[in-house]
């Protein structure tokens, strides 16, 4: 029996049947699914972690103490994750410990599209691969029992297709009963100071000459003969595009694809006229190849970034003269129209929206950071400048009111709660500590809104459901050496306002929290905003709010009313007063 699922269920599942007890992470598109899923399952512990450092290092005790962990994290997280993560490497493992990044070719909900397969090279550790959920959930198991076989972590990189692509996964196997290896106190083994570690050093370079005796053999790696004229090694989900795009072609298809299987790789290219390489991103295969000393076509044929299709590798092989291997056609669109550009936007009722609305107002710079609020740097809002990394904002402040105290004056931070608690905590404690004098906006919406709405520790409530201590972010910041603390309802525009006026001229570290739930948590909306049509200028003030309810046809504002909440902000920026949530005459 087979049943359909995402890759990330398939994860999920797989941790499950393969018997992981503890797993921690910080949720992140494309891999926000996978603990969802997995905390589900009965006689497992789960948690959100206030960061993917934190993941890891719980899943590390847990391991320790001798069950198998798992830590999940997007591709930046793991960015976040490496400190632990490398010193890890040295120390091996207890229980089997699975790492877990999905990477995000394309960038369709990152910042960056970086190739997290080098984490492996760059730790020494083994590298996993699936191509769809079947192989997700066996890879899973399979990770778990080389972990504890060679004493190491390993990593399991997935991407967006594979995570949220379904496909079929066989029906699956009984949990094993619940197995605590015994912990044996051993600081040579995992107390990383320098007399420690550099014996250590030689146990990873000695692990890594084993598991490459285990990438020869692995049946994740493995050839599929078809037309020699043209062979091609490739893993992932562009295993699936290869077959589709060059179905004649001979096949090296790997699933460990760290460290690589070198004889098996000669093996291949020694049977084949011509040897391509085909993988999204990086050529991470493509340059350990050639370093064999083997011929290969890679990215002179492949982009070198975005996400790849069949209809992408198929162009790509035929532009450079394997027009003969290609036979994939793809869906004909000729005489279709082009589909509209559908930019994200904050929803209908957002509160975000009046504190990004007055930031554009009040022309400041806006050190931004990762959220919902990133997108008020977009038109119509345009009230974000810069964007690095989760909790980048308030340290970014903080340096521009050290370079050009002028500037600092016109300068604001903002950051979500549940990223403050991420990684932005240090960076007001850094303002503090140096004499800064950054204002800092937490938006508080109750809620880590843009990956679906988890939990974290300011929200009360644990990953498994249970009530938890709430962090009181005013408190907190003022433990932080933070003197001035004010809090907002955003849908006051005069409010906020007069607030960041005052804040952003006070000459020392501030900061202003506005707090409103998440649109979407509220149990119900307001009324729709009314439209005085007589009063109406068609003046487009209101649409600058950037509402998907706001719109002007026929020279008049209209207001959607399904979609409108009726939270206040458009009846707050119309001079002309045409805009109104009272009941007009005849309803």
């Amino acid at each position: 029996m087979k049943e359909l699922l995402t890759g990330n269920e398939a994860i999920a599942r797989g941790a499950y049947e393969g018997g992981v007890a503890v797993a921690a992470a910080y949720p992140g598109t494309p891999s926000t699914e996978i603990l969802e899923n997995f905390a589900r399952y009965p006689d497992v512990y789960a948690e959100w972690a206030p960061n993917e450092k934190v993941a890891l290092e719980v899943a590390i005790g847990a391991s320790l103490a001798g069950v198998r962990a798992m830590a999940v994290m997007k591709h930046v997280g793991l960015n976040v994750a490496a400190d632990p993560l490398l010193t890890l490497a040295y120390t091996g493992v207890n229980g089997g410990l699975l790492v877990v990044s999905a990477d995000d070719p394309g960038v369709h909900s990152s910042q960056n599209e970086q190739d997290n397969r080098h984490y492996a090279r760059f730790a020494r550790i083994p590298l996993l691969e699936p191509s769809d959920s079947g192989e997700a959930r066996e890879m899973v198991i399979l990770a778990l029992e080389l972990s504890e076989k060679y004493d190491t972590p390993v990593l399991l990189r997935t991407t967006t297709r594979v995570s949220h692509s379904i496909s079929p996964v066989e029906e699956g196997l009984a949990r094993p009963a619940p197995a605590r290896r015994p912990y044996k106190k051993d600081a040579a083994k995992y107390l990383m100071v320098p007399a420690y570690a550099r014996g250590r050093r030689a146990v990873l370079q000695a692990r890594m000459a084993e598991l490459k005796e285990c990438a020869e053999k692995t049946p994740l790696n493995f050839i599929e003969w078809r037309d020699r004229s043209l062979g091609v090694v490739t893993s992932g989900v562009a295993y699936h595009y290869v077959r589709e795009a060059l179905p004649n072609a001979s096949v090296l298809k790997l699933g460990m694809t760290y460290p690589l299987p070198e004889d098996l790789v000669r093996r291949f290219a020694a049977g084949v006229e011509r040897l391509a390489v085909v993988e999204e991103l990086d050529p991470f295969l493509e340059e350990q190849i050639k370093a064999l000393g083997l011929a290969c076509a890679g990215k002179e044929i492949i982009p070198p970034f975005g996400e790849l299709d069949p209809g992408v590798v198929a162009s790509s092989f035929a532009q450079k003269g394997f027009s003969s291997a290609v036979t994939y056609t793809g869906v004909d669109t000729a005489g279709l129209p082009a589909a509209p550009a559908r930019p994200p936007v904050m929803c209908p009722g957002c509160p975000h929206r009046g504190v990004l609305y007055t930031l554009k107002k009040l022309r400041l710079t806006v050190t931004g950071d990762i959220g919902c609020y990133t997108l008020g740097g977009l038109p119509p809002l345009e009230a974000m400048d810069f964007c690095v990394c989760m909790g980048a904002s308030i340290g970014a402040s903080h340096g521009i009111s050290k370079a050009d105290p002028q500037m600092a004056k016109s300068t604001v931070a903002v950051i979500g709660d549940s990223t403050f608690l991420h990684s932005g905590i240090t960076g007001l404690l850094n303002c503090v500590y140096n004499g800064g004098h950054t204002t800092v906006i937490i938006l508080d919406n109750g809620t880590t809104a843009m990956t679906g709405h988890q939990h974290h520790p300011g929200t009360g409530r644990t990953l498994m459901g249970k009530e938890a201590s709430a962090v009181e972010l005013e408190a907190l910041v003022r433990a932080l050496g933070v003197k001035r603390v004010r809090t907002v309802d955003p849908l006051d525009l005069a409010g906020v306002e007069s607030a960041v006026r005052e804040e952003v001229i006070a000459g020392e570290p501030s900061v202003i929290i506005s707090r409103r739930k998440c649109v979407l948590l509220e149990k119900k909306s307001g009324r729709p905003v009314a439209v005085l049509t007589q009063k109406c200028t068609g003046c487009r003030a209101c649409t600058r709010l950037g509402c998907p309810s706001l719109a002007v046809a026929g020279g008049v504002a209209a207001v959607d009313p399904y979609t409108c909440t009726g939270c206040g902000l458009c009846t707050q920026v119309c001079r002309e007063g045409a805009l109104t949530k009272e009941v007009l005459t005849g309803e």
